[in-house]
Order: C-alpha cells, then sequence, then structure tokens
C-alpha cells in the first residue's frame, strides 16, 4: 500500500469529507483516516436549518456528504492515529498503530466526542441504560420511563426525540433553566410527557443488570431516587486535539484549535476544521465549509512549497 501523500486528513466527519471532496478535487492524493465515523453528528436528529434540505437526519446528511467525497476515490484507512510530527525534511509523519505515511500537509477534523457525567454506575451501565445517543437508541425505550441530561439545545432535541416513542421522560438541567433555541423551547414546552428538574445534579447511576434509576444531589417530589429504565447523557463535548498539541499546535484553554479565516495553525502545512476548532459556530454548515477552506489552503501549501523547491 502507497504510504506517501499530499496530504493526510484526519477524522471522518462532514468537515473531514469535504476537505476530501475538495482536496481531491484540487488533484491532491488524499488519505483519509476514518476515526469516530460520521463523528457527532450522527446523533444530531432531524436538522432543519442545512441549505438544500427542509428536514434531513444527521446521520442521513453525513452519509449524503461521505458519499460524494467517496466519489472521488480518497485512500482510506480505518486506523487511528496515535502521533503526529514534523518530517526530517518537509511534511509530516503520521503514524498509527500499524504504518507510518509521509505527507507534505495536515488537515485535522477530528471534532469533539461526548463529555461523560463522571458518576458511579455510568462505567458499569454504559449500553445496559446509559446512552449518549438517542437517535441510536431511543428505540429501545418504547413505552418506557427515561431521563435525558442537560440543558442546552442538543439534549432537549434528544428529549423530544426521545419523547415520540417513551412513555415518560425527564430533562434533568444543573441549571435553573434550560437553554436550548427558542423554537426547541417551545417544543418542549408543548410536549406532555417531557418534564424539566431543574437545579438537580445526578450523583450515581443504579441498577442490576440494566440502569433501575438514578440518585440525585436533592430531593425530587420527596425523594432523592428518580426511577427510570434507560439515561441519554448529553452534557457536552471533549474536544479532541491532543495530536494536535503534542505537535505544539496552539489551542485555547478549552483545547481548541487556533485557525485563522484560511484554517492555518501557527505549524505551516497543519490545518484544521469543524468542532475541533475554535470558530464559536458549531454547525454542519460551517464544517463543512471550513472542510473547503482548508483543502484549499493545504492546496496552496502544497503548491506553493513545490514550486520553491
Amino acid at each position: 500500500m502507497k504510504k506517501e501523500f499530499d496530504v493526510a486528513i484526519i477524522g471522518a466527519g462532514i468537515a473531514g469529507f469535504s476537505a476530501t471532496m475538495y482536496a481531491r478535487r484540487f488533484e491532491l492524493e488524499v488519505v483519509l483516516f476514518d476515526q469516530l465515523a460520521g463523528g457527532t453528528l450522527v446523533k444530531a436528529g432531524h436538522i432543519e436549518n442545512y441549505p438544500g434540505f427542509n428536514k434531513i437526519e444527521g446521520f442521513e446528511l453525513v452519509n449524503k456528504v461521505k458519499e460524494q467525497a467517496m466519489q472521488y476515490k480518497p485512500t482510506i484507512i480505518n486506523e487511528n492515529v496515535s502521533l503526529i510530527k514534523k518530517s526530517n525534511g518537509k511534511g509530516f509523519v503520521v503514524l498509527t498503530e500499524k504504518e507510518k505515511y509521509n505527507v507534505k500537509a495536515v488537515i485535522l477534523t477530528t471534532g469533539t466526542e461526548w463529555k461523560k457525567l463522571n458518576v458511579p454506575g455510568e462505567a458499569k451501565f454504559r449500553n445496559k441504560g446509559v446512552h449518549y445517543c438517542a437517535i441510536c437508541d431511543s428505540y429501545f425505550y418504547k413505552g418506557k420511563i427515561v431521563a435525558v441530561v442537560g440543558s442546552g439545545n442538543t439534549a432537549a432535541r434528544e428529549a423530544l426525540l426521545v419523547a415520540q416513542t417513551a412513555k415518560k421522560v425527564y430533562l434533568i438541567s444543573k441549571k435553573e433553566e434550560i437553554h436550548p433555541e427558542p423554537m426547541t423551547l417551545r417544543q418542549i414546552k408543548a410536549t406532555k410527557n417531557i418534564e424539566i428538574i431543574p437545579q438537580v445534579h445526578i450523583t450515581e447511576i443504579f441498577g442490576d443488570a440494566k440502569v433501575k434509576g438514578v440518585k440525585l444531589d436533592k430531593e425530587y417530589n420527596n425523594s432523592k431516587e428518580l426511577q427510570i429504565d434507560g439515561l441519554f447523557i448529553d452534557v457536552g463535548h471533549v474536544v479532541l486535539s491532543e495530536i494536535a498539541k503534542n505537535l505544539g499546535v496552539y489551542v485555547t484553554e478549552k483545547g481548541e484549535i487556533i485557525t485563522t479565516k484560511e484554517m492555518k495553525t501557527n505549524i505551516p502545512g497543519f490545518f484544521s476544521a469543524g468542532d475541533v476548532t475554535n470558530n464559536p459556530l458549531k454547525k454542519a454548515i460551517t464544517a463543512a465549509s471550513e472542510g473547503c477552506i482548508a483543502a484549499h489552503s493545504a492546496y496552496e501549501y502544497i503548491t506553493k512549497e513545490h514550486d520553491e523547491e
């Protein structure tokens, strides 16, 4: 298998697929490392604000972009990247557990992963009542009692999705009020089987073979225990920028990669796009746009470097 390429694109979400498509259209030799296939967009549920679609599921949108990118026949490596380092000459060495690849430029689109509650029982009951993706697992809870924990728009949308089939949905928020988008908030208030529990923290998840309930840090309806059949956790995301930080790429306090409007970082030849960057708007449309821009910037960088050789 070929081990030298023009550009390595690390991360296979909408930003990575967009970057792949445009890099190939610039006739660059692309190797795409298919990490976290689809990214967090696969759990987005209904998307109603992506141009060209009145309504589309998150996983369906990702698959459409992937199918389009794959028409350009990039090289796909289904391995996790463990390290990126500068090569002795120009370019970078990208290492997986099995191989190393030499590339002239890198576009990092690793995005984020779901943040954990880090309470007793969470790890024990993962996929046994504890979930992080309602669109993936809500069908297990038809006619049952479920809790969603989180305060933002994604948590509220998860609650709406689960409420379509569940008997009862508790939306547990550590804040005094949830803060989804106005339209989502109106939908929450209009959904009769959703009940908001504000200003409460989950301290433990308990059960036997599967989840039976959660313990709370204060009483709700005269009890510190809430009996549920399943729990969906949506309390934010962790930025997956560690391999960039190890290379010396500048990041914010949150770990987000600092980029210019051309998606350049402080290291020449290293670009980034999507939710892993410090772009304040974390949307599918911006991720797709940034992937395109990063590919163009990589093309200009590689062309310039080649011309100067």
